[in-house]
């Protein structure tokens, strides 16, 4: 293992400086952190090869530390160092996974040691484990789809996270499968017999989602004619996830912050609080550091939520999944109209390859319902597709599909053709509607076109009378 990357947590400058200096005279990289919480930070940005942390530090502690080591990167070995060496100490730094443990005050050679028994173990694993670390989506992971090296890391981390309780913050843009990724957690949990309550934070007010949230009891505002039991409760037992947490109040997210520290929740109205046992899983669009930087979103709750980060690649970024998503949306849809649908012309395949899927996994389902719907034949063609002018990338002749026959030669001037003119005719159903005030008929009758031929017009280039300006 050449240049092994070593990671030193300890919150005493003298210590955690010492160590480094005595690794790197051994030829190690060694990345020095002050607190346990910017060494989490770091594990989510990087790999390393080995952790030495203090045991007792402010905020997040040597154990809390470890416990995320063993679900971010489970074949990390973690020495613990403690001022506290007791029998009662090292066992329990064992049982949460510690490879072993150093006492204060240790030497240099006790702690060269440690450090070469952790790396060649880890070692040992990494070379043991090569040949079968690859996880197939098979194992209980829903309609996640995708071979590509994207989803495999987020496959991995699902089934490491699902067996803990840890918090979970996925991200990633709308459409990406956020809560499939939640619901695929919970499957693999021992919760996944329990309840699974999502919540939408953006289609309620701030008094509902409260009310939602918590629960209240009967007369604690207008319209509480009973009490009710909020979701938090609904959940006991198994998972709560908020989806788009980014949207909720800074009111709400210090109730949010109190609820997840104190496992308990006090109804609106009520003073005494209901014990909880919840997972909590929390998916949001948005990037929560520039909200806490722009002081839109408390830190402290942002720490919370990001123990464990899952973060979904755009579809753009994983075009090597377009094809399995593909099918399994043919196979999908075709099974619920009882159509049967072989797959896609070359040209409706190469058009998809081309489209730059803004609305990511969710606007491709979408499209390939709407052409089992529509496909007359066993193929989908790419009239079928009807993909908006917007999303289509450049064409890159070097990059995108050759045609090999006469045929598809034919289709695939069809579609230059046609996306040379697009541009065009956008903006002269534009130029005509803008003129006659968005009056379909009359911009229809000026350029001397039959009224639905210039909606069907107006269809294929995706716009409507909600586009006026």
């Amino acid at each position: 293992m050449p240049n092994p990357k070593i990671l030193v947590v300890d919150d005493e400058a003298v210590i955690r400086e010492g160590i480094r200096r005595i690794l790197e005279k051994e030829g190690y990289q060694v990345e020095p952190k002050s607190s346990g919480r910017v060494a989490l930070e770091r594990l989510q940005e990087e790999d390393f090869d080995l952790v030495i942390t203090d045991l007792k530090m402010p905020g997040m502690g040597g154990l809390e530390l470890l416990k995320a080591i063993r679900i971010l990167q489970p074949d990390v070995p973690v020495i613990l160092i403690t001022g506290y060496s007791t029998v009662e100490t090292a066992v329990e730094a064992m049982k949460n996974g510690a490879f072993d443990y150093l006492a204060k005050p240790f030497t240099p050679g006790q702690i060269s040691e440690k450090v070469q028994k952790a790396l060649d173990q880890r070692a040992l694993l990494l070379n043991t484990s090569s040949q079968g670390n690859h996880v197939l989506n098979d194992q209980g992971l829903g309609q996640l789809v995708g071979d590509s090296p994207q989803m495999g890391k987020v496959f991995r981390r699902i089934l490491q996270v699902a067996r803990t309780d840890s918090t979970v913050l996925i991200t990633g843009e709308s459409g990406t499968g956020k809560e499939l990724v939640a619901r695929a957690i919970q499957q693999n949990s021992p919760r996944k017999d329990q309840p699974f309550v999502a919540v939408d934070c953006t289609s309620l007010a701030e008094s509902l989602l409260e009310s939602e949230l918590f629960g209240h009891i009967k007369g604690s505002f207008t319209g509480a004619v009973q009490t009710k039991m909020g979701l938090f409760k609904v959940a006991d037992g198994g998972t709560l996830f908020l989806d788009e947490v980014s949207n909720i109040s800074l009111t709400t997210q210090a109730k949010l912050l109190r609820v997840l520290q104190e496992r308990e929740v006090t109804p609106i109205g009520g003073t005494k609080p209901i014990p909880i046992d919840i997972r909590l899983i929390a998916a949001t669009n948005r990037n929560l550091k520039d909200m806490v930087a722009e002081g839109s979103f408390r830190e402290d709750l942002f720490f919370r939520l990001n123990i464990i980060p899952i973060d979904l690649p755009a579809l753009r970024d994983r075009k090597g999944d377009l094809i399995p998503l593909v099918k399994y949306f043919l196979n999908k849809f075709g099974n619920e109209i009882g159509k049967e649908v072989r797959g896609l012309a070359p040209g409706a395949m190469g058009m998809l390859k081309k489209y730059a899927f803004p609305g990511n996994v969710r606007e491709l389902e979408n499209i390939i319902e709407r052409a089992v719907v529509l496909s007359s034949g066993d193929l989908i063609e790419t009239e079928d597709l009807e993909l908006p002018v917007s999303g289509q990338e450049d064409l890159d002749l070097e990059e995108d599909y050759v045609p090999r026959t006469t045929e598809e030669l034919k289709e695939a001037k069809r579609e230059i053709r046609e996306r040379a003119v697009a541009p065009i005719e956008r903006a002269f159903v534009l130029d005509a509607l803008k003129r006659n005030d968005w009056n379909i008929t009359k911009a229809a009758e000026e350029v001397g076109m039959l009224r639905p031929n210039f909606q069907a017009l107006l269809k294929k280039q995706g716009i409507s009378v909600r586009d006026r300006m």
